[in-house]
Order: C-alpha cells, then structure tokens, then sequence
C-alpha cells in the first residue's frame, strides 16, 4: 500500500524541505529565495500570525482554536512561518531540529529550573 503525500506517517523536517524545494523548483523561485527574501518573508508571516492574535485578551487568546474559521487561520499562517523557516535553514546550510537541541540545552545550563543541582 503505498502512502498518500503529506500524512501523519510521513511526515519529517527533511521531506518537508524536499517538498518545499520541489514546489519552488517547478516554479522558477529559486532566485527569490536568498535567504534576505526568506528573513523578510518569515518576519511578515510571523507578524500576520500576530495579527490574529493582536487585539484578544488572554482568554481570548487561549481559545482560538475553538472557533473553525480563526483556527484555519492560524494553522494556515503557522504553516507559512514553518514554511519559510525550514527554507531559510535548507538555503543556509542549518540542521534545524540540531540547532533546537543544542539551544535547549545551553538554556537548560543558563536557566536551571528551580532547586536543580
């Protein structure tokens, strides 16, 4: 039985970057996609992400997933911040779950947590 594209099971940072890839390729974007563009692009993602969330309270915020619609909306801009993230780190060169494991650890030595020895 072969797998559809893009289930759960499937799913990993680095087919993800392939299909990113693919998906540019089959496009021509490549020379769009320094990685300034890609700095720019996150940041307006990120902020249209913040958009969503700009003028609810904190309760507001902690149920934005109740509503079908707003949550669309966040899962769809999540997505795009994913998107041009794990492009950046293709371009650049950056294993993006090694930089998250190296940085949890130097906050874990720089922030221990309460009565830690």
């Amino acid at each position: 039985m072969t797998e559809e594209p893009g289930r759960r099971e499937d799913l990993d940072v680095a087919r993800l970057q392939r299909r990113l890839a693919d998906f540019a390729a089959r496009r021509n974007w490549q020379h769009y996609h320094t990685p300034k563009n890609l700095v720019a692009a996150l940041s307006v993602e990120a902020s249209e992400l913040v958009e969503i969330f700009q003028w609810l309270t904190p309760e507001e915020s902690s149920r934005v997933m109740d509503d079908p619609g707003t949550a669309h909306r966040v899962t769809d801009e999540v997505a795009d911040v994913l998107a041009y993230l794990l492009q950046l780190c293709e371009v650049l060169g950056i294993d993006v779950l090694a930089a998250l494991d190296a940085k949890i650890d130097r906050n874990e030595g720089r922030f221990p947590a309460p009565g830690a020895e």
